[in-house]
């Protein structure tokens, strides 16, 4: 089953490219089912998302707006092949979507992405901030794994609420920009847009953990935080973000065992979809000037 906003059949012709990559082998989570999330994010899109009526189907759309980019579904690869098919996608001049999967993936699509394409910065949506550098390739440790191929000076972390003590030694000695879910709530969500854009530059990678939301709207995720950004917020954020122009992205960490009627799943979705409606492609940018 593919995604339901799919719309294109080959790489030639599609904008933004979905991947899936139904792998947890880098969680130490004790909730488990994160290789579940790529497919199951699929069929809820398609079952909630996708109207039939007097025979004939429609879709429901993000917002007030339509998608008008051509999405392929490109299905699902092994974690081992993220980093050649990331690099292919990129290298075509597409927008690769990752999901996952666990966040230790995120390592493979920003690397890749980042040979091809000079300093890229990334934000981070997380509760936890996945710096640790004492061990390597897991999926806390993601942060540690990309910072010598990202500019870190304009990197940033948003929703960390549940740092470990080496990870606040390491974003000290980084000096990476940190902003907790009280931090959004204290500068306001326009105001934070604007500093994201502004600090980011022009080859922005978006990693999403859906933990990084509150648990009251994302309970189905591996290592849920009380007092995490809401919904709405996330999607704000996102959508401001897209709206300047975006290399990548990534969605992570949906625990499907562990969700509440695919809420999770539906709104992991729906986030995607959000997303590539606001995303501003290469090509617009060339037509507008």
């Amino acid at each position: 089953m593919k995604f339901a906003w799919s719309n294109a059949d080959r790489l030639e012709e599609a904008d933004i490219v979905i991947i899936g990559v139904p792998d947890e082998s880098g969680s130490h989570s004790s909730r488990k089912s994160a290789s579940k999330a790529p497919d199951r994010i699929r069929q809820v899109s398609s079952e909630r998302d996708v109207f039939v009526r007097e025979g004939m189907k429609t879709l429901a759309m993000p917002e007030l707006s339509t998608i008008n980019k051509r999405v392929l579904d490109f299905g699902n690869v092994k974690k081992d092949e993220v980093a050649d098919v990331v690099k292919k996608i990129v290298s075509n001049d597409k927008i690769p979507i990752v999901i996952g999967g666990d966040h230790s993936i995120t390592t493979k699509a920003v690397n890749a992405t980042s040979g091809v394409i000079d300093d890229v910065s990334v934000v981070y949506f997380d509760a936890h901030p996945d710096f640790i550098c004492s061990t390597k390739e897991y999926y806390g440790s993601v942060f540690c794994d990309i910072s010598e191929s990202i500019n870190v000076s304009r990197s940033m972390q948003i929703g960390i609420r549940a740092p470990e003590p080496e990870e606040i030694e390491n974003l000290k000695r980084m000096s990476i920009t940190v902003l907790t879910p009280l931090d959004v709530l204290d500068i306001g969500l326009r105001n934070l847009a604007d500093l994201v854009v502004k600090k980011m530059g022009k080859n922005v990678y978006i990693s999403l953990d859906m933990d990084c939301i509150d648990p009251a709207f994302a309970p189905g995720v591996s290592a849920p935080v009380p007092a995490g950004l809401s919904s709405n917020e996330l999607i704000y954020l996102i959508k401001s973000i897209a709206g300047n122009g975006i290399i990548g992205m990534d969605l992570m960490e949906v625990s499907p065992d562990y969700d509440v009627n695919d809420s999770t799943s539906h709104l992991a979705a729906r986030i995607i979809a959000e997303l590539i409606s606001s995303i501003k492609l290469k090509k617009d940018v060339k037509a507008s000037t």
